[in-house]
């Protein structure tokens, strides 16, 4: 396969080119390379050092059961202290451990972006993640984050539709930040079930009314978040209760009457309710047409054809809502193959790219320069206050505010940033453990060569694709690091 064909379904399929992954590609062929990556391994391979620094992380060592329950118990010890000097610094130290399990997850996600072999599989865990967003500053969203996108969304993303709608919905991390869990049959919340029919499944012009809002909420009541003692309740009730980690159902809680959702009757018997509802909304068209139009806007066009979305529809609705199977279709679409290099780079996918293209073969394991960069464009992980999750069109991210930044970033990158290759300091954390950083070469991380960006790759499958303006200014660059610059900052460079 062409270094220049190559380089381009990397940068829309990947989170960017780089000199391996071009040769990989191109070894592979194209239509090998797209099958493993539409169903890749269970488990995948990652250089020693990353994965020594995922691994000594708290949240791969414990789970959310054990640290959720540590972390209350923590703050009720803090709120109790009678000395107000002593409880400001328990209540900061609690913070800290919060931020620190928050900063973990964020890290872990930026590490496996850059250095994953399933790129696709990082492509549309960020895309999901995004979909099915939650907002960390909420309460204590910070503990549970990095298990929402590891266990509830990353096994799913290339799954079936239904089984990501399930996991998403019942997170304990959806459902808190939603506030399902003060939702009780007579003291009705319904945001959750707002946002499920709004911006998870139907979309806003799906069909569905505020009766449909009403009633899914009815059929959410008793769906929350327990993380400490099973509460008491009659024998009668004790066979409809139910506990999955973080997640409970109480019935209690529950409005047992019979509902009805966009016009199905529901009858009342606990939470089979809600998957009833479930298996409904993943398979409504309203849905199919809805999730193809986010997915070909991420990966097509900002304002994708209505023809191409009915397309794409049929296939969700024809393979059971099989995600694989509809982006396979999408692919194969001459409207995907005229779009690549069009689309504008979000800030995440900017950083990433421009990192994977200028250290490919040094193993980063502190994504904290990167974390700040991304930030610095107005797109943290886990950041969004809304649930709509950040937008993914060229408007939202084009100004001349967001440009001035890249260029500043790509300034940084392209001269070398020794502090991606030291492992990060750990943020103070009484509840937590000691991370042990693992060995990273000395020389390596104080002295980082320059990246070399004027390589073969670019040779062979870039070159082309610079107008006039930016070859002139790249032919002016006084030094490789100022070339590595201008190149990052290119407006080539922010198309994908």
């Amino acid at each position: 396969m062409p270094a220049a064909e190559a380089t381009a379904l990397l940068d829309r399929l990947a989170w960017g080119a780089s000199p391996s992954s071009v040769r990989h590609l191109s070894a592979a062929g194209e239509a090998r390379w797209i099958a493993g990556q539409l169903r890749p391994p269970a488990a995948t391979s990652l250089p020693d050092e990353v994965a020594a620094r995922i691994a000594a992380m708290t949240i791969s060592q414990r789970p959310i059961t054990e640290l959720v329950p540590e972390l209350e118990r923590q703050r009720r010890a803090a709120d109790a202290l009678a000395d107000d000097a002593a409880k400001t610094a328990a209540r900061q130290a609690y913070q800290q451990a919060l931020t620190r399990l928050a900063r973990e997850a964020a890290s872990r996600s930026v590490l496996l972006a850059l250095h994953s072999p399933d790129q696709l599989r990082e492509q549309m865990t960020w895309f999901w993640t995004n979909h099915f967003n939650v907002f960390q500053g909420k309460a204590n969203l910070r503990a549970m984050v990095g298990d929402y996108e590891d266990r509830a969304i990353r096994p799913h993303a290339l799954g079936r539709f239904r089984d990501l709608l399930g996991a998403a919905t019942r997170h304990p991390a959806m459902l808190r930040y939603l506030d399902n869990e003060q939702n009780a049959a007579g003291r009705l919340n319904e945001n959750h079930a707002r946002e499920l029919l709004e911006l998870h499944t139907l979309g806003v012009d799906g069909g569905y009314t505020q009766a449909d809002v009403q009633e899914l909420a009815r059929v959410l009541t008793g769906v929350g978040v327990n993380f400490g003692d099973s509460p008491r309740m009659r024998p009668a009730l004790q066979a409809a209760h139910v506990r999955e980690g973080g997640f409970e159902f109480n019935p209690n809680r529950h409005d047992f009457a019979d509902k009805r959702v966009l016009g199905r009757p529901i009858a009342g018997r606990g939470l089979a309710e809600l998957d009833e509802v479930l298996d409904l909304l993943a398979r409504h068209p309203s849905t199919a047409i809805h999730v193809c139009r986010r997915l070909a806007r991420w990966l097509v066009a900002d304002e994708p054809a209505p023809a191409l979305v009915a397309q794409l529809a049929s296939v969700f609705a024809r393979s059971d809502g099989d995600i694989a199977a509809v982006l396979e279709s999408l692919f194969a679409m001459p409207a995907f193959r005229a779009s690549l290099c069009t689309k504008f780079k979000d800030p995440v996918h900017y950083v990433v790219s421009a990192v994977r293209l200028a250290y490919d073969d040094r193993p980063v394991i502190n994504a904290a320069p990167m974390l700040g960069w991304i930030a610095r464009l107005g797109q943290p992980l886990y950041g969004r206050q809304t649930p709509d999750g950040y937008p993914l069109d060229e408007a939202a991210w084009s100004g001349s505010g967001q440009m001035t930044a890249r260029f500043e970033i790509a300034r940084a990158i392209g001269s070398g940033t020794p502090a991606l290759f030291r492992a990060e300091a750990a943020v103070p954390a009484a509840a937590s453990p000691t991370m042990t950083p693992p060995a990273v070469s000395t020389a390596l991380a104080e002295r980082p060569p320059t990246p070399m960006l004027a390589n073969v790759v670019w040779d062979r499958s870039m070159r082309d694709r610079i107008a006039p303006p930016t070859r002139r200014a790249l032919e002016q660059a006084a030094s490789p690091q100022e070339w590595n610059a201008f190149l990052l900052s290119s407006p080539e460079f922010m198309r994908r």
